[in-house]
């Protein structure tokens, strides 16, 4: 080769091996920016044949009693809806349904067929894992923003994201990298996000009070996450001592049920105790409630009505045939003479029965 073809043949291949490594190093640009990509929403990376596991606790369900609940992503119908089955455990009761998810921001839309009895477990989702979607539905916002919003509250700060952190989730084998997000007022409620998973791994946020020291609202974390249909739980006896207490829904009124003896067994005479006492837990006097017993097929086994404990307290008899999850329901109509009105003033406790 001549050395005036070589130049020529340089002038050529420079220019073209220049072209090649400028998109090369802009493919790793654009693949890096995605990969950097700060975006969230609620719903983000769900995946067809997906599951979560979560342990979720809330004020206003069960007076905040631990429950695991279950979501698997099985499909999507021609709206894009999530059809997910949906399988809640709550002290040995397996209750499950379908919930239909919007695929905008995971709420489970009024069309999902849940039985009666898991309503209150789709409020309590909807009102903790859902909950951010009300700041964060799709496209979402960065993970960096300095605001996400603010809740309409008097005195408390906006929500946002506040730094990252390497938290410990039973769900996955090594620490992971998450965002905290932050809502102050009095105290610091907080929601750990993973970028790219659908829902937060952790959260535990406080009831907006104005005096005293604020309770949990809601508390969850991640347990388990994989692709597959998981398995069906199953129903077990869980022991449980007496004596329990949980709180009215609006918080007037805390019923406590005790019985003996303390493990209850079929074809043996269990004693109720029912006591029930003010907002401060102080006894209350001329109280009146009614009182529910059902089997775990939700067959009423004693039904009574307008119950009076004069001293704030009264026992009842009952003998089990069958072995079980029993429910025990006590509403509370009138105390000292005065009807509590339109409001249910109601709590339920699970029993074991063997």
């Amino acid at each position: 080769m001549t050395k005036d073809k070589f130049a020529k043949l340089q002038i050529f291949i420079i220019p073209v091996l220049l072209s090649f490594a400028i998109l090369a190093t802009t493919d790793l640009l654009f693949s890096n920016a995605f990969a950097l990509d700060d975006n969230w929403y609620v719903g983000e990376g769900v995946t067809k044949d997906m599951f979560v596991k979560y342990k979720i606790s809330h004020f206003d369900t069960n007076n905040g009693r631990e429950f695991t609940m279950t979501i698997y992503f099985k499909e999507q119908d021609d709206k894009g809806n999530w059809i997910a089955p949906v399988f809640v455990e709550d002290q040995g009761k397996v209750i499950n349904g379908t919930f239909l998810l919007s695929p905008l921001d995971l709420t489970a839309l009024g069309t999902s067929k849940i039985p009666p009895e898991m309503n209150k477990y789709r409020s309590a989702y909807a009102s903790s894992l859902q909950w951010l979607a009300a700041f964060v539905s799709k496209p979402g916002q960065s993970l960096n923003s300095a605001s996400w919003g603010k809740i309409a509250s008097i005195g408390g700060s906006e929500i946002k994201p506040s730094g990252h952190q390497q938290l410990n989730i039973p769900a996955f084998k090594d620490p992971v990298d998450t965002v905290r997000i932050e809502y102050y007022k009095g105290v610091a409620s907080n929601t750990w996000i993973k970028n790219e998973f659908p829902y937060p791994v952790m959260a535990k946020t406080y009831v907006d009070v104005t005096t005293g020291s604020a309770p949990i609202q809601f508390q969850y974390i991640l347990v388990e996450t994989g692709k597959g249909q998981p398995p069906i739980p199953e129903a077990s006896i869980v022991e449980v001592t007496p004596p329990l207490t949980e709180r009215t829904a609006r918080g007037d009124y805390y019923v406590t049920l005790d019985w003996k003896p303390p493990i209850i067994t079929t074809g043996n005479e269990t004693t109720f105790t029912v006591e029930i006492a003010d907002k401060d837990k102080f006894p209350v006097t001329q109280a009146s409630y009614d009182l529910v017993i059902m089997d775990s097929k939700n067959t009423i086994l004693l039904d009574l009505k307008n119950q009076l404990a004069r001293e704030g307290t009264k026992s009842h008899s009952i003998t089990f045939d069958q072995p079980g999850i029993v429910t025990v329901k006590i509403k509370v109509t009138s105390v000292q003479g005065v009807d509590t009105g339109i409001f249910t003033e109601q709590v339920e406790f699970q029993i074991p029965v063997k």
